[in-house]
């Protein structure tokens, strides 16, 4: 089976549900219409209800940034999966670095989310990744194994799961990680879930790559024969330099 790519746009906390909305317009209208590739975008929770009225009907898609594993309760401040499914939400990204550096999410409150969400019928985006120091003391591999097997633990079907590969180190610093290195650790990962699931599962998850990704680099990364996609951070956030990600050529 031929694996789509994801083109994902994570807005994090970026634009009103105004600057949302005028952005979508402008993004659906202009947008083509690929075959081989899928759209998403993922803004702040005050901007996904309108945001859904606009993409209805369309073949960009949404998503949340986080969600939380209790369907409703006494939870100031946190939005269920239940509520985002009742929008028609498609997507929830799980265990952002900045989920676990900033909020102290652990993998078994990722796990959690995760279950949640596929039980919902919404496809979970884990982000997995390792920091600066752990990488330098080679234990990126060993990083990786570790949160993939927590945060999908006692989950057997791993249809509606995508994995989002974000080397902490490269978020946000301009840095990113080279070709080769992204490379190594989306090969160890498919391996890892071929062990874990089996070789079907294997061929047929798409696996992410998110880390100062921008126009410059798209075009390499996306030659990258187990790279699916992409998870992007700032140049989401502008719609000439989203489109030139969206638009990418295979190969470079």
């Amino acid at each position: 089976m031929m694996r789509k790519n994801l083109i994902a746009g994570n807005w994090k906390m970026y634009k009103t549900p105004k600057e949302s909305v005028e952005f979508v317009k402008q993004l659906k209208d202009a947008v083509k219409v690929y075959n081989d590739r899928e759209i998403l975008v993922c803004p702040a929770f005050t901007s996904l209800f309108p945001v859904s009225e606009i993409l209805k009907d369309t073949s960009v898609k949404f998503g949340a940034q986080n969600a939380y594993f209790e369907d409703e309760g006494a939870f100031t401040g946190e939005v269920s999966v239940k509520m985002l499914q009742d929008i028609g939400v498609n997507y929830v990204i799980c265990g952002h670095s900045e989920r676990r550096n900033i909020f102290m999410e652990t993998d078994t409150d990722i796990n959690k989310k995760i279950m949640k969400t596929i039980a919902a019928g919404i496809v979970a985006i884990l982000c997995v990744g390792e920091k600066l120091e752990e990488r330098e003391q080679g234990k990126t591999f060993d990083v990786i194994e570790r949160q993939i097997t927590k945060c999908l633990d006692n989950i057997e079907d791993i249809k509606n799961i995508v994995i989002a590969y974000e080397p902490v180190w490269a978020i946000g610093t301009g840095k990113n990680a080279t070709q080769e290195q992204a490379k190594d650790v989306h090969r160890f990962i498919r391996g890892l879930i071929e062990k874990l699931y089996g070789k079907e599962s294997a061929e047929n998850i798409q696996i992410l790559y998110g880390g100062s990704v921008k126009p410059e680099n798209i075009d390499l990364l996306m030659g990258e024969e187990d790279i699916d996609g992409v998870l992007v951070g700032g140049a989401s956030l502008k719609l000439d330099s989203f489109l030139r990600i969206i638009d990418y050529k295979n190969g470079g």
